[in-house]
């Protein structure tokens, strides 16, 4: 089969993403790549999801910039005194699929000009983690509507935390998205937990 790369983007930032990059990751015992880290240097993403997954076969590729400060990656990046442009962040070279786990919400800025849109490939299958609150309705679709404009390839919507049937149904009829299923508010998750969610999950990244 040939190989894929997902990305994963939220409709803004907490909502789940790195557990779910951790799901589709173990489903595909794909690699992962966090291209920008903003703070929590010792404890990151990648970190979060080495605990998380269980197979033998991911790499868990170097961000392409580690910047110190927990704040949008332009700013953080101002702090650090270097600048990032989308064409100079060099995918890592596998042969493997490959998880790419974005950093907050579609139009965080990477820079002045650029954002986190801009390092979505027109390959690049993009799977947009929802988690309900008041506005996520708004911010679920206009994300939605924002990939489309852009040309972006959607694979689906993956629900996170607490399940609300009316905010999830209402996503579902006016985007027209695949839903692809959803994870639960669980007690902690672990490597046995994400393993049985990749098993339920395992069939809609075909």
């Amino acid at each position: 089969m040939e190989k894929q790369t997902f990305f994963i983007t939220g409709i803004s930032t907490e909502v789940g993403k790195t557990v779910a990059s951790a799901i589709v990751t173990e489903a595909l015992e794909a690699d992962y790549w966090k291209p920008i880290q903003a703070g929590d240097l010792d404890h990151s993403d990648t970190h979060k999801v080495k605990e998380f997954v269980g197979n033998d076969k991911t790499v868990f590729h170097d961000n392409a910039f580690k910047l110190h400060t927990p704040m949008s990656p332009h700013a953080a990046a101002d702090i650090d005194g270097v600048s990032i442009k989308a064409s100079e962040i060099k995918r890592p070279e596998t042969e493997n699929n490959l998880v790419i786990e974005g950093a907050g919400g579609l139009l965080v800025p990477i820079s002045e000009t650029e954002t986190i849109l801009d390092l979505i490939q027109p390959e690049d299958k993009v799977i947009v983690v929802s988690r309900h609150y008041l506005g996520s309705i708004n911010h679920t679709l206009l994300t939605i509507d924002k990939l489309k404009q852009a040309g972006k390839t959607i694979h689906g919507i993956l629900f996170s935390g607490e399940e609300h049937p009316t905010t999830e149904s209402v996503i579902a009829k006016m985007s027209g998205v695949f839903i692809l299923g959803r994870i639960d508010e669980e007690p902690y998750f672990d490597k046995m937990v994400v393993k049985e969610y990749a098993e339920l999950l395992k069939a809609s990244l075909q």
